[in-house]
């Protein structure tokens, strides 16, 4: 079935859906985007991802085209139209179409390009990964420094999960300094001695959506949490480790490079944050 998506305000199909080659989130990566996860039909995080959204825009500069309301009507006629019960919502906000190839931002009044697509995903709070694990790489960071914008300038992040993918692994971890920072496409933890570790929020790392859940969440359960920078090493050493991410939720990560974490299999902290996670999310879903 030929999705419908949404491309500057108009539902069509995506065999029609164009974009200018002008358009500067084509010729400079000059644009910003969201992923929102839909389970049971409804929008996880959904005003988390909107308040980042708006921030994105705003360290980029761009104008922000939509309200929060037609940003949330928009997202829900997709899941209507594709009839995604469980998936993904994609979006993505360019500077526009300035008329030409151009270092110099376009007038101010250039209409942002606004997208929208989605896409099915059925039964992925069950991922069969949960169960096993994930195995990861480190390799160094040397991406921008301004990490925290969720820019589509993904060209590195996408290349170290290509390196990963060919080592037999499944993703990569960066590390910047002698310290991790984050995944290609999620935030990094440990747990050591019954604490759960992932570094602070900086312009060195994604502010993720579902880290700052998973983060209240486990201060609602009374599970210690310190935020702070940990080496590879020392995730070589720790009892558990896992990442966060919106299509992920929470993943254990059972190999560092050729160590493997405590027992080689996925820690029951990892298996009860994912559980409060999926349990809360769902009651607060839109």
């Amino acid at each position: 079935m030929t999705r419908t998506v949404y491309l500057n305000g108009d539902y069509i199909p995506e065999t029609e859906a164009k974009v200018s080659i002008f358009d500067r989130g084509f010729v400079m990566g000059d644009a910003i985007y969201e992923v929102t996860a839909v389970l049971d039909g409804k929008l996880i995080d959904f005003p988390g991802h909107m308040a980042r959204l708006k921030r994105s825009l705003g360290e980029f500069s761009i104008r922000n085209p939509l309200d929060d309301d037609a940003y949330l009507a928009a997202h829900r006629k997709l899941l209507e139209l594709n009839g995604i019960t469980d998936g993904m919502v994609y979006l993505q906000i360019s500077r526009g179409n300035g008329g030409d190839r151009d270092f110099v931002f376009p007038p101010e009044d250039t209409p942002p390009t606004v997208v929208m697509f989605t896409w099915n995903k059925p039964g992925m709070a069950d991922n069969p990964l949960t169960q096993t694990g994930i195995r990861v790489i480190t390799l160094p960071d040397i991406r921008w420094k301004r990490r925290d914008i969720k820019s589509v300038m993904l060209a590195y992040p996408s290349m170290a999960k290509m390196q990963a993918k060919a080592a037999g692994r499944d993703d990569a971890w960066l590390v910047e300094d002698g310290f991790v920072t984050e995944g290609t496409s999620n935030n990094a933890y440990i747990v050591a001695n019954g604490t759960i570790v992932t570094r602070a929020l900086s312009h060195d790392i994604l502010h993720g959506i579902t880290r700052a859940a998973v983060l209240r969440f486990a201060d609602e359960a009374q599970m210690k949490v310190e935020e702070r920078n940990f080496t590879v090493a020392e995730a070589q050493a720790a009892d558990e480790a896992f990442i966060t991410s919106s299509s992920m939720f929470v993943m254990p990560v059972v190999q560092i490079d050729d160590a493997e974490i405590g027992t080689g299999k996925p820690g029951p902290v990892a298996a009860r944050l994912r559980e409060i996670y999926l349990e809360e999310s769902r009651k607060s879903a839109i």
